[in-house]
This record gives structure tokens, sequence and C-alpha cells, in this order.
């Protein structure tokens, strides 16, 4: 299976968070059907077979001093690999436009899950058919600064 930061219009992604990070940081989903403009962050996780770091940009949204993600993975019956790799190593990088920092990732449950949830739901609206499209709860991912 490929690394998906090797997808063509991913690696150009993180390629822009290189060159340009304050574009990237504000990415254009229309060009692959998406609905506009959307806050993305580049996450940094260790792979957990390879030790490799493994960059991959994601929509996120706000959650105290850190930000959220969501393992979607379009529905996919199975966690996203990134997702994965958190788990087993929870501290990673994240870059925010250009401002970069060291997390720890944790899984929201409950009450503030559904707070989060709700928030990222007005960002992108498909993770709606997302939780629709499988049988999992998808993983809403609260990255907290940490140093």
């Amino acid at each position: 299976m490929p690394n998906f930061s090797e997808i063509p219009w991913i690696a150009e992604h993180i390629k822009l968070y290189e060159t340009d990070p304050e574009k990237a940081h504000m990415w254009d989903s229309t060009p692959l059907g998406g609905p506009g403009l959307l806050p993305t962050l580049l996450l940094t996780t260790v792979g957990r077979k390879s030790g490799e770091p493994r960059a991959l940009p994601l929509i996120y949204g706000p959650a105290g001093d850190g930000y959220v993600v969501i393992a979607s993975k379009g529905g996919m019956p199975n966690h996203p690999l990134w997702f994965r790799n958190l788990e087993a190593q929870p501290e990673c990088d994240v870059q925010v436009g250009a401002k970069k920092l060291r997390a720890r990732a944790r899984v929201a449950e409950g009450e503030e899950r559904e707070t989060i949830w709700k928030q990222m739901v007005e960002i992108y609206p498909p993770y709606t058919d997302y939780q629709k499209a499988t049988e999992r709860t998808i993983p809403v991912v609260v990255l907290d600064p940490i140093g």
C-alpha cells in the first residue's frame, strides 16, 4: 500500500506547507469536489512500524490551547494509519500555518467528543456522511500542546 504522502494532491499540499505555510493553511478543496477553503494543519506522526516521520495535511478545528482532527478516513471501515501511529506514539508535531508545536494526541470521549464533533461538522459537513458509512465510531483526536 502506498504512503498517503505519495498521493499527488497530498504530496502537493505537503510541499505547499513547506514553501508557503500560510497558503497551505487555508486549503482550497474545490479541485477535489470539496466545499472551498478549509483550515488544514500538517500533522507529523512517527510510523509505528517504520519509526519514520509521516506527515499528512488534515482539516482541523480549535480545541482549547490545541487543535482537533477527525480520524474519518472518508467513512472507511478501519482507522487511518496516522491514527494508528498516534495510538502507538501519541507525541507528534503539528504545524498550523507558520506556527509549529509539539503535541500529545488523545481521543475525546463523551460530552467533549459530542461538542467537538458538532464543531467539526460545521467546518466540514461530510463528516456526518462518513460516520453513517461506517460501523466504527470515528475518533475525535485532540492535539494538546506540550513543552
